[in-house]
C-alpha cells in the first residue's frame, strides 16, 4: 500500500451513522462535521433528475465541436469531467448540477468530441484529444476560479487540467479516479494476449457496464495513453484534492486512490473510501457525499478569498 503523506482515509461503513451513510470519528472530522451541520445546504435528490434537450457547442478551429451546458453562477464554478465514453447527461453529472443551481453557483457539464452530442469520430479520439477538449472548456467557457470533479477517467484527465492550468484550477473532486486506468489494466493481460491485441489491433475490454459485455479500445488508443500516464512519478498538483473511492469497485482498484495521494504534491489531500459503493457511486448516499464534498470545498476556497 503506497504511503498516505498528510492525506487522511475515511472508511465508510459501520461507524457513527449519518442517514443512510456513516464516518469513522477520528479519521475525518472535517467531513464529519460538515454532515452534521449542513444537511439542510444539500438540493433534495430527485428520484429521476430531468434531462433537458438544449445544449450549446463551443466552436473550435480545426477542432471538433463539444456540446455542452452552462450555468451562470458565483465563483468558484465547478466542472464536471465525465468518465470513459460518458456523456454530460448521467446521474452525478445532472445532480451536481441541480446542486450547483440551488447554491447559484456556477457549472459546467461537456461531452468529450465523438461522443454524446459533441462532433468527431469517436475512433479516432484519445486520451490526448480528450485532454484537449477539457482545457479548451477550462479556457473558453470557464470563468473565474474552478473546482474540477472527475469520474473515472475523468478524474485522470482533471489532474492533467490543473497541471496545465494551475491559476484557474484551484481544487479537485475525484470519483473512483483512473488515473492510469486503462493502460495500468491492459499492462496486467498476459504476454500472449498483449501480443494478440497488438497484432489484431483491437483488445476486447470486459465490462459489465457496457450493454454488449465488453469496450472494443484499438492498440494505438492504449499505446498514446501511455504518454499521459501520471503515477510513475511526483504529481505537480498543488491544489486541495478529494479522492472519493467505493471499495466493491471493481474496474479501477481502490487503491489508485491512494498511490494518486501519495504522488500529488498537495498537502491538501484527503481519500474517503465507501465500503459498499461500486465503480459508478452514483447511488442517493454516494450523490450525497459528492455534494458535501463540493460544497465544504466550496466554503474552503470562500475562505481563502474572503
Amino acid at each position: 500500500m503506497a504511503a498516505l503523506g498528510s492525506s487522511a482515509v475515511a472508511a465508510w461503513g459501520s461507524c457513527r451513522i449519518w442517514g443512510r451513510a456513516s464516518v469513522c470519528s477520528g479519521l475525518h472530522r472535517d467531513l464529519s462535521a460538515l454532515l452534521a451541520q449542513k444537511p439542510q445546504r444539500a438540493p433534495r435528490w430527485l428520484p429521476a433528475c430531468r434531462q433537458k434537450a438544449s445544449f450549446s457547442f463551443l466552436n473550435r478551429p480545426d477542432l471538433p465541436k463539444l456540446a455542452y451546458k452552462r450555468l451562470k453562477g458565483k465563483s468558484p464554478g465547478i466542472i464536471f469531467i465525465p468518465g470513459f465514453i460518458s456523456n454530460m447527461n448521467g446521474t452525478k453529472a445532472l445532480a451536481i448540477e441541480e446542486f450547483c443551481r440551488s447554491l447559484g453557483h456556477a457549472y459546467i457539464r461537456f461531452d468529450y468530441s465523438g461522443v454524446g452530442n459533441s462532433e468527431g469520430n469517436l475512433e479516432e479520439c484519445t486520451v490526448g484529444k480528450w485532454r484537449k477538449d477539457v482545457l479548451s472548456v477550462i479556457d473558453n467557457l470557464a470563468e473565474g476560479p474552478q473546482i474540477l470533479v472527475g469520474s473515472s477517467l475523468g478524474g485522470w484527465l482533471m489532474l492533467h487540467a490543473a497541471i496545465a492550468r494551475p491559476e484557474k484550477v484551484m481544487a479537485l473532486v475525484g470519483v473512483a479516479t483512473a488515473a492510469d486506468g486503462l493502460v495500468t489494466r491492459f499492462s496486467q493481460l498476459p504476454v500472449e494476449v498483449k501480443k494478440e491485441v497488438e497484432i489484431k489491433g483491437v483488445w476486447t475490454m470486459p465490462s459489465k457496464y457496457h450493454e454488449d459485455g465488453f469496450y472494443r479500445i484499438r492498440y494505438s488508443f492504449i499505446k498514446e495513453a501511455e504518454h499521459h500516464c501520471l503515477l510513475h512519478s511526483p504529481i505537480p498538483v498543488t491544489c486541495p484534492i478529494r479522492l472519493l473511492h467505493g471499495l466493491k469497485d471493481d474496474v479501477i482498484p481502490w487503491q489508485t486512490s491512494l498511490q494518486v495521494a501519495d504522488r500529488v504534491l498537495s498537502a491538501d489531500v484527503d481519500i474517503i473510501l465507501r465500503k459498499h459503493s461500486d465503480h459508478r457511486m452514483k447511488e442517493k448516499a454516494d450523490i450525497q457525499l459528492l455534494t458535501y464534498t463540493i460544497d465544504d470545498l466550496i466554503d474552503k476556497l470562500s475562505t481563502i478569498v474572503n
